[in-house]
């Protein structure tokens, strides 16, 4: 087996995205990428479990020859392998974008807003142009939970500096400023076109969850790559999502999940876990905090679950949870199966299952919101 490029730093790769956003699967022929993360395994089949036959630095660039389930198969150094496409940043046209990337210079313009505000990405990924408008060239691109500097504002967008240099324009909607506001209104339009919905893989980084019996399956592994399946569904749905975290490594507080939620003004949130009993329990459950404000979305999803993802449903409970009793959006708690049953387990480690459970969910928020 050819061996891509050795470097010294491996990390535990995740299955999944958006730990950065998935590079776009709708581009017709081979593209390129560049890799967001620190280092990130290259591996000899598009698994977790395969032989890890090389790394790539961060910043790297190669080019997509195919795809499959998240994974991205590529060509880089004269040698191919697999990598998670979350963990990249497609580069917009041809050439290296960071080529594209100028020094900063304040907009010489009628401003109508303040300078030097600091600001956090909330989309998944967010295209940086040269100008205050969609029709201007793309000249880089930032992935969720990155700091810029809000330099001004106008006519609904922001022009914004990066740590790094990088300076340009980017859609006021997806930015929250340092205050914790951002301009990014509910929606008041049927089903789930134009919502704002925020989907939060619990657990993550030093916390692992609910370990499984059978194959020891982490918790937190299975809540991202679940919440993947979920973003991606509800975005063919026309929603807008934001995941509370996009990487094995991250960790955001209990406090910060719901401020995510806040500042981005949701339609609604949800947050996902599996479950542990120490009695034989099986399927899924859903939690609410408020009867009036919860439980008609916690109705809503569960119902949907119990039509046939392949687990029983157990319906909803009241749930003392942080992130539902602190947050004012509307919120449910998924529990998506047992680890703690061997049976659970092996059905929920697979994509199909996830899959099955994502579009239920989507489906349960479309019919609250109907």
């Amino acid at each position: 087996m050819k061996t891509l490029i050795s470097l010294t730093l491996i990390f535990c790769l995740l299955f999944s995205v958006s730990g950065f956003t998935s590079a776009t699967a709708d581009a017709e022929g081979p593209y390129t990428v560049k890799v967001a993360s620190s280092t990130l395994n290259v591996r000899s089949e598009p698994s977790l479990k395969a032989t890890i036959a090389g790394t790539l630095e961060h910043g790297a660039v190669v080019t997509v020859n195919d795809e499959e389930n998240g994974w991205l198969n590529v060509s880089y150094n004269r040698s191919s392998g697999w990598i998670a496409g979350y963990y990249t940043k497609k580069v917009e046209g041809s050439g290296l974008v960071t080529a594209d990337y100028r020094p900063y210079a304040s907009s010489s313009g009628k401003s109508g807003g303040t300078t030097a505000k600091q600001g956090t990405v909330l989309a998944d990924s967010l295209r940086v142009r040269s100008g205050a408008g969609s029709g201007y060239k793309v000249i880089g691109g930032l992935v969720q939970g990155e700091k810029v500097t809000i330099m001004n504002s106008r006519d609904g967008w922001m022009e914004i500096r990066t740590p790094d240099g990088m300076a340009g324009w980017v859609s006021s909607q997806y930015i929250s400023k340092g205050t914790g506001t951002t301009t990014t209104p509910r929606s008041s339009a049927k089903g789930l076109n134009g919502k704002v919905i925020v989907i939060d893989p619990g657990h993550g980084g030093s916390d692992p969850g609910m370990i499984g019996v059978h194959s020891e399956a982490l918790e937190k592994d299975l809540t991202l790559s679940t919440s993947f399946y979920i973003r991606d569904e509800l975005r063919r749905r026309g929603a807008t999502v934001i995941l509370t975290r996009t990487k094995d490594d991250q960790k955001p507080s209990l406090a910060e999940r719901v401020r995510i939620s806040e500042s981005a003004h949701a339609d609604a949130f949800v947050s996902v876990h599996y479950n542990s009993s120490e009695k034989k329990t099986s399927g899924t459950l859903t939690f609410f905090y408020s009867d009036t404000k919860d439980k008609e979305l916690a109705h809503a999803i569960e119902n949907e679950l119990g039509e046939g993802v392949g687990l029983p449903s157990n319906g909803i409970s009241f749930g003392d949870f942080h992130v539902l009793r602190e947050n004012d959006t509307v919120s449910a708690l998924v529990e998506l199966g047992f680890l703690s049953s061997a049976k659970d387990e092996d059905i929920v480690r697979t994509s199909g299952y996830q899959k099955k459970a994502a579009a239920a969910i989507a489906q349960g928020l479309a019919d609250y919101f109907e």
